[in-house]
């Protein structure tokens, strides 16, 4: 898809030529700056009670007199900031997808609507989240959206600025792109195998080194716990390491470590058959550090990037690892195995250790690790776990600057205590009580040489339901963090769903 900045011509909104144009209202008042054929049309929609400047609100009108564009839609936000537009475009594009319209053009019109680029990026994202369509298995389902452009309409001085939050956010929404794609196939598509595929692809286009170890390799090292839950499927494991180097040598890496259970049974402690389908998603960490490594590398950004994801299944077998079982870690550490469904702090313990070779400026992984998690936290903000004040707070602010929020979680050390065992260095869980706190805690033991984040997105990486499906979170987040790191400003290029990159459009005039 195809965005860019738009500056009007001396005949204001109603002159621009587009398939659709949508208008955000922002504010409880009637905005001034919207005159002519479009304020009248408004101010006659609100009279008849067919429009009001409250949440909620939209309006369709086909053919407005004098307008040039030919659909026209007016949706009211609270705000110009990033959080209401992006709400307002949504619901927007929903509202003249279904129609004709191959290019929309958008408008924000009301007080203090002066924009940002952050602002900018949310309207590319909500874009995006308006026209998926999930057809890789279903191609019954509804074709995407014919729209094909989208022109954010702005002032000269704002163009620059904004054209820079287009391009990023382009970069983002292909990044969240991939991570739902990969998230939402089924497991009997979707294998560590497909996962270490789709990261070989990626280093083909995107200029990725990658490298994938089998299970000899994996051997070879000592990923014993890694391993042990690797075993008892017929799909063979794999570990895999992408690297960005967008800044020189010198520069210590950021490394993002995803859990990569692409099915999880619970192996012998086996889950309820109830809702089990849904754990195809338990790969949601291994597809956001997958959609990252996207974003980062089609913004071409000047920071160095190591992605780590650990992939195999969680299945019940003959030579399934039993609770009661001990293991030995690449860290060397034993641990016992009490719950065969606390699989995925074993898989990332090795994955930790692994990226102490990189010498990396920090470690952030992402797993959906717990439903103690989802207890606390609900499905709103994931759970952010560290010990590393500055780390911690970069992560949170990147989270409120990308609309993917979390909310951080405390690691006190009475908490370890539950992981105590009798018969190795540690169990691999504790009590059901503080759950997704004792699992951050089961991590925390393997990043001594690190600093170090955990995000358990058990919440916030799918939805449930009738709108069941992956969100590609928390790849905004981590996008942001990343980016914030980068050397320089980053040289975005396009970077849409086809895949193709070029240049960032300028502005144009209508």
């Amino acid at each position: 898809m195809d965005f860019n900045t738009l500056v009007p011509a001396k005949t204001g909104l109603a002159g621009i030529d587009a398939d659709a144009l949508l208008v955000v209202v922002v504010g409880s008042k009637m905005p001034a700056a919207l005159e002519g054929p479009l304020g009248m049309a408004l101010s006659e929609a609100v009279s008849a009670g067919d429009f009001a400047l409250k949440a909620g609100q939209l309006l369709y009108a086909h053919r407005v007199a004098g307008v040039k564009a030919r659909r026209v839609a007016f949706v009211w936000a609270a705000d110009a900031g990033a959080k209401a537009l992006r709400r307002a475009v949504a619901a927007g594009v929903a509202l003249v997808k279904s129609g004709g319209a191959g290019h929309m053009a958008v408008a924000v019109a009301g007080a203090d609507a002066a924009l940002a680029d952050a602002a900018a990026e949310a309207l590319v994202l909500a874009v995006h989240e308006a026209t998926y369509v999930y057809r890789a298995t279903k191609p019954s389902a509804q074709q995407p959206a014919r729209l094909e452009r989208v022109s954010l309409v702005c002032s000269v001085p704002e163009a620059a600025t904004l054209g820079a939050g287009l391009a990023r956010g382009e970069a983002v929404a292909a990044g969240v792109a991939l991570a739902r794609e990969c998230a939402n196939r089924p497991a009997n598509h979707c294998t560590p195998s497909y996962l270490a595929e789709q990261a070989e692809k990626l280093g083909k286009s995107h200029g990725l080194k990658v490298e994938v170890l089998d299970r000899k390799d994996c051997e070879r090292l000592g990923m014993g716990s890694f391993l042990a839950v690797a075993q008892g499927s017929e799909q063979p494991p794999k570990f895999i390491v992408m690297r960005w180097m967008g800044a020189g040598k010198d520069v210590a890496p950021l490394v993002l470590v995803g859990k990569g259970i692409t099915f999880d049974t619970g192996g012998i402690s086996i889950k309820p058959a109830a809702e089990m389908d849904e754990m195809k998603f338990d790969m949601g960490g291994a597809a956001s550090v997958l959609g990252t490594m996207r974003a980062v590398a089609g913004a071409k950004a000047q920071v160095n990037l190591v992605g780590i994801i650990p992939a195999c299944e969680n299945m019940p077998s003959g030579r399934a690892i039993k609770p009661g079982d001990v293991v030995k870690s690449l860290s060397g550490q034993t641990i016992e195995i009490l719950n065969t469904d606390a699989e995925g702090r074993l898989i990332l313990c090795d994955a930790l250790t692994y990226a102490e070779r990189f010498k990396p400026a920090a470690v952030v992984d992402i797993a959906t690790l717990t439903g103690a998690c989802v207890i606390a936290l609900g499905h709103h903000r994931s759970g952010l776990f560290s010990m590393d004040e500055e780390l911690a707070g970069e992560l949170l602010a990147a989270g409120d600057a990308a609309l993917d929020p979390a909310w951080r979680m405390p690691l006190d050390d009475e908490y370890d205590e539950a992981l105590k065992s009798n018969f190795a260095d540690m169990a691999n869980v504790g009590p059901r009580a503080g759950g997704a706190i004792t699992a951050a805690m089961f991590l925390k033991r393997f990043t001594a040489k690190l600093r170090w984040a955990h995000l358990d997105v058990a919440g916030t990486a799918w939805r449930s339901g009738p709108h069941k499906g992956a969100t590609g979170r928390p790849v905004a987040l981590l996008s942001r963090w990343v980016l914030s790191k980068a050397a320089g400003p980053a040289r975005a290029v396009k970077s849409g769903m086809s895949g193709k990159s070029g240049g960032a459009r300028r502005a144009k005039k209508a």
